[in-house]
């Protein structure tokens, strides 16, 4: 009977001996940390980062949606207010994203008391820019506790590199690899397509902005580039004054250069350029060769400057040369809404983004 009580009673002090280092391990010795690693930023200042950051906020609406394609819970807020079109093209979390705002466009800049704030673990901005490139600007992002990273991104060819930069440093690789896979295919195979071509045979476009359609961009411009890598030839050649363009043209400099195609911008002048006595002299109005560009979720064309403009080229060379470009545009976009936004549109909703 004694031995019995003994045994029971060493029994229970194993136990508890037990249960009472767990609880020492528990509560003193931290769980194990994510990973993490050294990165030197674009100041010279080194920082240890999250192998996986969680919050990473961008500078500019291009990089903003780049982030967002390639993991949108990552996002520490928003550079631009959510447009009520966007919202069914978008996840549902991110509609309670604070609203950061950043260094786009003609004169807007970030809120840093929110960005201090909210604490983002990186911040990515985009080497173009201008407005980031002032000594303010500067000064102002040094300030920030947080490695300011700098990747280039001016034109729809620095698209792959981008990706697979940040996939690196922001612990996506996988994901990263799969955009970039499509960025390079899509940039080689227009390539390839304009590359038969003839110059004197190319189709002629105007890019027709702003609500009376007499503001466009020069052929050299970032905002136009997709008429080059599709194969067409910008009417209005020039060198572009500032990064922002939009440049001022009167009527009659667009009737001379009478264009094959003119690409909208606007709703507000699409709908009523069939009716204007001044444009219905133009060659591209009478063969009804205008096209109101598809802007959903983000413009397929430009401002902003998004990856859109990866499908977006193929919907200006399927309009340019349609019997020579083969590419099937409602798959086309229904594959791609699904590899960069994570959505499944119906035929009937590809077309309808195309304005079909």
């Amino acid at each position: 009977m004694l031995n019995r009580i003994a045994t029971a009673q060493k029994i229970r002090f194993r136990v508890l001996c037990s249960l009472t280092v767990f609880f020492i391990i528990a509560v003193f010795v931290p769980a194990k940390q994510s990973q993490c690693r050294e990165i030197t930023d674009m100041f010279g200042r080194k920082f240890s980062i999250a192998d996986k950051p969680r919050k990473v906020y961008s500078a500019s609406p291009p990089m903003t949606n780049l982030l967002y394609a390639i993991d949108p819970v990552m996002l520490a807020g928003l550079t631009v207010p959510i447009r009520e079109y966007e919202k069914r093209y978008l996840r549902k979390e991110i509609l309670s994203f604070p609203l950061l705002g950043g260094w786009y466009g003609q004169g807007n800049t970030p809120n840093i008391e929110m960005i201090l704030k909210v604490k983002p673990e990186v911040i990515v901005v985009q080497k173009f820019s201008s407005a980031f490139s002032s000594k303010t600007n500067e000064v102002l992002l040094k300030a920030l506790p947080a490695p300011v990273v700098a990747v280039n991104l001016s034109t729809v060819y620095d698209y792959p590199a981008a990706l697979m930069y940040l996939g690196r440093l922001l612990g996506r690789e996988a994901r990263a690899k799969e955009l970039a896979a499509y960025a390079r295919k899509t940039i080689s195979d227009m390539q390839a397509f304009t590359a038969g071509i003839d110059k004197k045979k190319k189709i002629s476009v105007y890019y027709a902005e702003g609500v009376d359609g007499l503001n466009t961009d020069c052929d050299a411009s970032m905002h136009t580039e997709l008429i080059n890598l599709a194969g067409g030839r910008n009417v209005y050649h020039c060198a572009a004054r500032d990064l922002f363009g939009m440049e001022k043209v009167s009527i009659e400099q667009v009737m001379l250069y009478d264009p094959d195609v003119i690409l909208v911008f606007e709703d507000v002048f699409y709908r009523k350029v069939f009716n204007d006595r001044r444009w219905k002299r133009l060659r591209a109005v009478k063969n009804r060769r205008v096209y109101l560009i598809p802007n959903q979720p983000f413009n397929w064309f430009d401002r902003p400057p998004s990856f859109m403009r990866l499908l977006g080229v193929k919907w200006v060379a399927s309009l340019l040369y349609p019997e020579r470009c083969r590419i099937d545009m409602v798959k086309e976009t229904q594959k791609f809404f699904k590899l960069f936004l994570g959505v499944d549109l119906t035929v009937d909703e590809a077309n309808k983004l195309m304005h079909q």
